[in-house]
């Protein structure tokens, strides 16, 4: 109890203070809300109405203390002043606050009228203030004693409830819209009714503290910041939905360029049967060689939609000229030239996006300053044009044309090498070949409708060989084919259902022709039919394992196939083995298929005698499926069954498949080892590969492996990172003649050596392989951590590796 009256003591000292500092604050706020433009008229002047009675009401409560008890004549008139206008001003507080919920509530309220018992309030307002109006000649709520103190008359509990029963006016009507306003906002206004009450009582107990009023004009103060918050919310929700209608408006622009982009390139494709996609699939290969070389997201967006429209010419060229089958005579190849003219004419209209004409009229420039319109040289040429020219190179030979089928992908990249420095600018060729070396599954080519089979399409077959869907890639990640077969009635028999040809062959396809078999290596491993029946090719064994769901016969079995009978198939390769699985409502049939060793590929080919295959899906698994997931019917063919070095010998059987131990990169290392291209191997980067790399645990299969460069010992390399500066220097000694004579000398097995030299972050590397002789200096701008080295390689052997020192 005696703290609690020291604490009143205490505040009745400073009070004085408190309102000298609210009422500086009160001053700063009226001219803040004079400057401000946030608010809405009506609710600027009522806030401009609270913030000047609130500095008004303290000085006039400060003067009536500072003179209570001054017996003056000042002191006299400043006491009867001061008190008349404290209890004057607490009734425009109020009153101030109910203009300001009346625009709240009419604005965020969604009210469509003032609540009537705000009006009221109004009243109540008018009521009380000629009450102390009078109270001042007749004594009716205070008096003056003769030392010029106040005193409380027997009408002063009045002069409390007034304001109190105004409060609670505005109380209830606050609760009644609290669904429309914020949970601040709300909580504010709620506390500007209802502390006041508080305050007031606790006033009448403590006789001679403010309570009241400082209570009312530290809410006034709460109540601006909150309505200065609330605003500057709706401000930044109107700049914020302002911001969001201009992204939406640039999405609907940038889609409408999208659509009418691929609107012309429609119009390009439905004049030429033999150009399908192929605007769209220039566009993607422009946009990753763009991405490889160190473009921002802007530059490669508009090469992408400049290779799109790179044709666009050719709606200007007439359609028996480009449908022509075989060759264009002169003339008429003149004429299809001048679809670059055409194009760069139909969008040089497009301002805004001058890189379209560029791309349209100068794509068929030549690095040697060969090409044409305009005959331009080496950099002359526009930077978007000199990608579109090998993306464009590159898909016309992987596609197909009325004179000749797809080019294999790995023709097409001896291809591109040759042509690089004069045909296209080196640096994007390298790129390009890069993106073909990544592309161990040959998907970046013109697609056959019938290779999905999925949605709409189908796959009708007659007699046995009349149709067959574009080979499926069968690799160690489970491939999942689900389909539906439909035998027909009229021609029943035995093998009247859907086979599987197992195969490989370099373009992906069934070849019938022994020429064409032969110059697309195609190699038959064997066929499977869907009831089990199955020819041995040139697998090395096949086995067979058949699982019966229910008991049933052949006839039964081809009769669920007339009434249409649902097949899942599964194929995945590992190494040298591939496991087939055929499932139906009546059985599963298991193949196990050695083939004649683990560097060729396998692809799986659908086909049938008298049936119609549909609703086709294929999938394939994220994830490859362990070393030991095909059971072995055959020995693993190996190259490598020869005394080991310093560290195992390796077989690498396609692109990069196997790693040899990682050797740390320290001082200087000397790598001596025996390479021996793979029988299948006829491909000049068919050879040893050096990695260099940076990893947690050394290896290059960690999820951390950061590869710095890739070195192939046929005079290339690619460096993977961008804080690594590569730069190659490779020369041919009097020891090379050809490179069919380096292949062939590779195939019979060369002595290699490769010497690797570390100064601090700058890496020189050394090495020989049958007269190609190549240096690669490594300069690193970042913090690597251990750098190690790995021999890898494509259809190659690696024996007797020795590690040396220096």
């Amino acid at each position: 109890m005696g703290r609690c009256v020291s604490l009143i003591e205490l505040l009745k000292d400073i009070q004085l203070d408190i309102m000298l500092v609210l009422t500086g604050i009160c001053a700063v706020m009226v001219i803040f809300v004079l400057i401000s433009k946030v608010f809405s008229p009506q609710r600027k002047s009522s806030l401009l109405m609270m913030t000047i009675g609130s500095m008004f009401l303290l000085i006039f409560d400060r003067f009536a203390y500072i003179y209570r008890g001054d017996t003056s004549v000042a002191g006299w008139w400043m006491v009867r002043i001061s008190n008349y206008f404290v209890f004057a001003l607490t009734l425009f507080m109020i009153f101030s606050f109910n203009q300001y919920l009346k625009d709240l509530y009419l604005t965020d309220g969604n009210a469509k009228n003032v609540n009537k018992r705000l009006y009221i309030v109004d009243v109540l307002f008018g009521v009380g203030l000629v009450l102390v109006t009078i109270s001042q000649f007749t004594g009716f709520y205070y008096t003056f004693d003769e030392t010029n103190h106040y005193v409380r008359s027997h009408g002063f509990v009045l002069c409390y409830l007034i304001p109190m029963l105004m409060w609670v006016l505005q109380s209830s009507t606050t609760i009644s819209y609290r669904k429309h306003l914020s949970i601040r906002l709300f909580t504010g206004i709620l506390l500007f009714s209802s502390l006041p009450v508080v305050a007031s009582l606790f006033q009448v107990v403590f006789y001679g503290l403010s309570f009241t009023n400082i209570t009312l004009v530290g809410l006034v103060v709460m109540l601006y910041i909150i309505a200065i918050s609330d605003v500057n919310e709706k401000v930044s929700a109107a700049n914020q939905r302002e911001i969001e209608l201009l992204i939406e408006e640039q999405q609907t622009a940038q889609t409408l360029f999208e659509q009418t982009a691929e609107a012309l390139v429609n119009a390009i494709d439905a004049k030429d049967r033999y150009t399908h996609g192929h605007s769209t699939r220039v566009a993607e290969y422009s946009e990753k060689i763009a991405r490889l070389s160190g473009m921002d997201e802007d530059q490669c967006r508009e090469i992408y939609f400049a290779a799109l429209l790179h044709d666009v010419g050719k709606i200007g060229i007439k359609d028996s000229i480009i449908n022509k089958e075989g060759r264009l005579t002169d003339e008429e190849y003149n004429a299809i030239k001048q679809h670059t003219v055409i194009g760069k004419s139909i969008l040089s209209s497009i301002s805004k996006s001058p890189y379209l004409s560029i791309g349209a009229n100068s794509h068929h420039e030549r690095y040697d300053g060969k090409g044409y319109p305009e005959g331009l040289k080496g950099d002359d040429i526009p930077q978007i044009a000199r990608i579109i020219a090998v993306a464009d190179a590159y898909d016309a030979m992987t596609s197909k044309r009325s004179y000749r089928d797809p080019i294999p992908q790995q023709k097409v990249r001896e291809e591109i090498i040759k042509c690089s420095g004069t045909q296209f600018d080196p640096q994007y060729a390298k790129i390009m070949l890069h993106l073909i070396d990544l592309d161990s599954e040959y998907i970046m080519k013109e697609r056959d409708e019938i290779r999905e089979l999925a949605g709409r399409n189908e796959l009708k077959c007659e007699e046995y060989g009349s149709a067959y869907s574009e080979g499926i890639l069968i690799t160690r990640n489970e491939t999942t084919i689900t389909l539906k077969n439909q035998t027909d009635k009229d021609h029943l028999n035995e093998s009247s259902l859907p086979s599987l040809i197992l195969f490989d062959s370099l373009d992906a396809r069934i070849h019938e022709s022994d020429k064409k078999a032969e110059e697309m290596s195609y190699t038959k491993y064997a066929v499977i039919r869907a009831d089990g029946h199955h020819e041995c090719g040139s697998a090395r064994k096949v086995s067979i394992e058949i699982t019966d769901k229910k008991k049933f016969d052949e006839i039964d079995y081809i009769g669920a196939n007339i009434d249409s009978l649902r097949y899942t198939i599964t194929a995945v390769k590992y190494k040298d083995h591939i496991l087939l699985t055929i499932d139906n409502e009546l059985r599963t049939i298991r193949f196990t298929v050695a083939l004649v060793d683990a560097t060729r590929y396998a692809y799986l080919c659908l086909t049938g005698e008298y049936c119609y295959i549909s609703d086709v899906d294929i999938d394939k698994s994220e994830q490859p499926v362990s070393h030991d997931y095909i059971p072995r019917i055959a020995e693993l063919i190996s190259y490598i069954d020869s005394p080991a070095g310093d560290i195992p010998n390796v077989q690498i059987d396609g692109w990069r498949t196997e790693y040899s131990e990682s050797i740390p990169v320290e001082g200087n290392i000397v790598i001596r080892f025996h390479a021996k291209s793979l029988p299948t191997a006829r491909l000049i980067w068919h050879c040893p590969f050096l990695s260099l790399f940076s990893s947690f645990n050394g290896r290059f299969d960690s999820p951390d492996c950061r590869e710095l460069t890739l070195v192939r010992l046929d005079g290339e390399s690619w460096e993977t990172d961008k804080h690594v500066y590569n730069k190659l220097h490779v020369t041919e000694s009097e020891e090379f003649e050809s490179w069919n004579d380096w292949k062939a000398r590779n195939k019979e097995g060369v002595d290699c050596e490769i010497r690797i030299d570390r100064d601090g972050d700058k890496i020189h590397i050394e090495a020989n392989d049958a007269g190609i002789h190549l240096v690669n200096t490594l300069i690193i701008n970042d913090d690597i951590g251990t750098i190690y080295a790995a021999l890898t390689g494509d259809q190659v052997a690696l024996t007797d590796i020795r590690i040396s020192h220096n």
